[in-house]
């Protein structure tokens, strides 16, 4: 079987497990409630705020991308910011069919190379991206609990630990991120530990042409950490645009709370649960966190959305910052996938 069937199987293998979590969410979310009811409810809030919570979701996504171009331009790379933006839809996408968002990076470099960024930029970006991205999330984290505490045990009860188990598990990521990309003798170490494995089971071939083709990607990777080491501007105006990011898709529940008509419960508290969602699950080996999400989700904002309105939120608010948008992803990755196949014929 050669590389591109695999690929195929896997990723029908990964759409079909997300796919049986999926339906096993609605499942447990649909389950004794008044599906037309819902959808009354959800074609009556104004249009408006229907509008702004589309426009938030899309703006996570696309922001990432202009990072992404952000970063590339400043190094150096031509590429243009729709292309970019293009990367960030694909990688939500893969993110969400595999575990811990595990499959979104490797899928967005494979683009990247293929439209002719060079193989050691496009990681290093990439890496930096993440790193700010898990590293604010660590911060917020963070915050949460110094000055936010007492709100949060009330609010978390149960999920409470779980909380703590995210943001350990995102801190040691920032960690274990940044030791990779700031040493060459660990990305060597894994890669010949890699190549001996693959050696050993026949698929690769031992050649002195992969070894030098792997010190040359080492130099040019050095190289472009140390450029982005010392134009820290990039690297400050990068942070900045992930707190506004992060921030944005954070607030998406508040607009869903003001269409419905809710009131007496201060933004902030919206904000900070909505951000300790994303802490607690973002690193389970759940593909796309399905499940835990709406379950935690619903739990911790029982009291917020009193009544039907807890169902109806969950649905606006999870259906267009996680699965409209990973039909957004889809479309991307489909419209990359037919222009590669144009242009190998």
């Amino acid at each position: 079987m050669n590389e591109k069937h695999k690929s195929a199987h896997r990723l029908i293998l990964n759409i079909g497990i997300f796919s049986i979590i999926m339906a096993l969410t609605f499942w447990s979310i649909f389950r004794n409630q008044d599906i037309s009811e819902i959808g009354d409810a959800i074609q009556k809030m104004p249009k408006q705020y229907m509008i702004a919570t589309i426009f938030l979701a899309i703006f996570f996504v696309s922001l990432e991308g202009c990072m992404i171009w952000y970063l590339l331009k400043g190094i150096g790379e031509h590429t243009t910011i729709f292309r970019c933006i293009s990367y960030s839809f694909i990688g939500f996408f893969f993110s969400g069919i595999t575990p811990s968002a595990t499959g979104g990076q490797p899928m967005q470099l494979y683009y990247m190379k293929r439209d002719g960024n060079t193989l050691s930029s496009a990681s290093v970006v990439l890496m930096t991206v993440a790193v700010i991205y898990k590293f604010v999330l660590v911060l917020i984290g963070v915050g949460i609990v110094l000055f936010w505490n007492i709100s949060l045990k009330k609010y978390l009860e149960g999920y409470y630990g779980l909380y703590f188990l995210g943001l350990f598990l995102n801190t040691a990521l920032v960690l274990i991120l940044l030791l990779v990309m700031f040493s060459q003798g660990v990305i060597r170490v894994c890669f010949y530990k890699i190549e001996q494995f693959l050696i050993w089971i026949r698929v690769w071939k031992k050649t002195e042409k992969r070894k030098e083709k792997v010190e040359k990607f080492l130099l040019d990777y050095q190289g472009t950490v140390k450029f982005l080491q010392e134009h820290k501007k990039l690297i400050t105006i990068t942070i900045l645009v992930t707190f506004l990011q992060r921030f944005s898709v954070f607030f998406l529940p508040y607009i869903v709370y003001l269409g419905l008509g809710l009131s007496g419960t201060a933004m902030l508290d919206v904000i900070l649960l909505q951000a300790s969602v994303y802490i607690a699950v973002d690193m389970l080996p759940i593909p796309g966190s399905q499940g835990i999400t709406e379950a935690m989700y619903q739990s911790i904002f029982k009291n917020i959305f009193s009544g039907p309105t807890l169902v109806i939120s969950t649905c606006i608010t999870r259906g267009i910052n996680f699965y409209f948008m990973m039909l957004l992803g889809l479309a991307a990755f489909c419209i990359a996938s037919c222009k590669s196949r144009a242009n190998i014929k």
